[in-house]
């Protein structure tokens, strides 16, 4: 049986899980799905823990927290929780029955999530799309073509994001708000570059593709070489660049055919989980639909901008800020291996 999905998850074949009858082989099998979800820094913050035959637990790994961006490991959270909807999106196009438990320790704030596997049942209807979307996406950052969403895509995006009731997606094509929401983004770049401390924190995150910890983020996704990684890490410790990526990021933004604010009701963890959630619904249906999307959170890390771009938007608490469009499609990014996040108790 093909285990190349065992070393690269990027490559797992679908095809491969009806092989599996054993609920925990067919547990580990999902992972490849889980660990291929989007994270801050690509820092991959989760572990599981196989804790019988047929349970699996996500775990924050806080060794991999981002304390200068992220003190209160929030978009760690949300990064758990997209990994989550990547495991739901896998048991559903591949047949398998899940009773998920999210948050179910309040003692245990590591404990992200409880899965436990029901058995085989039919694939969900319309799943098929979705499951080839989680090995097609990629977070594109370079310029987007500036046609306009097709309705029908747009439509399909915010129903996908929305489909629980326990997040809002804000759609913003106007010139005007995507204006005002670019300006809040030129914002926040120069406040996070003129942080030493926050350009010391990324630069430790930056590295080659090939790095073997496969983490982290390659020079290659901002276009440029990947043997630059180390001189880009370099530049980033030693230099405010705040204003030059505001300049690019905010005309990124104003070019983009639409800017779109995920939002939640409050901010708790609980929150937070459905917003990584919802989250990859809507990457999933952006990808199937042949769109991309890349991420503008600076005025949302930001404490003081944050209740500007609700204000912006008219969004309750912000969690992600994305630009949506179609875009160049770049090499996927590192992913570390199922065995070497995932403990057999």
């Amino acid at each position: 049986m093909d285990g190349t999905w065992l070393e690269d998850p990027w490559a797992v074949d679908p095809a491969v899980f009806a092989g599996f009858a054993e609920p925990a082989s067919r547990l580990r099998f999902l992972l490849a799905y889980a660990v291929l979800a989007p994270s801050g820094h690509n820092t991959q913050p989760w572990r599981f823990r196989l804790r019988d035959d047929a349970t699996l637990e996500m775990l924050a790994d806080r060794s991999r927290a981002l304390p200068v961006v992220d003190p209160d490991d929030r978009e760690l959270t949300i990064s758990c929780g997209a990994a989550l909807g990547n495991l739901r999106c896998a048991a559903a196009g591949l047949g398998e029955a899940l009773a998920v438990e999210v948050l179910p320790d309040p003692a245990d704030r590591d404990l992200m999530a409880r899965i436990h596997a029901l058995g085989p049942c039919p694939p969900a209807v319309g799943s098929a799309p979705l499951l080839r979307a989680v090995t097609a996406r990629r977070t594109s950052r370079q310029v987007y073509d500036p046609d306009p969403v097709p309705e029908p895509l747009r439509l399909a995006a915010i129903s996908a994001a929305e489909r629980e009731g326990d997040a809002r997606l804000h759609w913003v094509e106007a010139r005007r708000e995507r204006h005002a929401l670019a300006l809040l983004i030129a914002e926040g770049d120069r406040a996070q570059m003129g942080d030493p401390a926050f350009r010391g924190e990324l630069a430790t995150w930056i590295r080659s593709r090939h790095s073997a910890r496969r983490d982290g983020l390659s020079a290659a996704g901002f276009g440029m070489p990947d043997l630059l990684s180390g001189v880009a890490a370099m530049v980033l410790r030693r230099f405010d660049i705040g204003n030059g990526q505001a300049a690019h990021d905010s005309t990124l933004a104003e070019g983009a055919p639409a800017l779109a604010v995920l939002a939640t009701p409050g901010d708790t963890p609980r929150d937070w989980m459905a917003a990584g959630e919802a989250l990859e619904r809507l990457l999933l249906a952006l990808t199937a639909g042949g769109l991309t999307a890349s991420y503008l959170n600076q005025p949302i890390e930001v404490p003081w901008l944050r209740p500007r771009v609700a204000e912006a938007v008219g969004a309750a608490m912000p969690q992600v800020l994305l630009r949506i469009g179609r875009g160049p499609k770049p090499a996927p990014s590192a992913r570390r291996p199922v065995h070497e996040v995932l403990c057999e108790a």
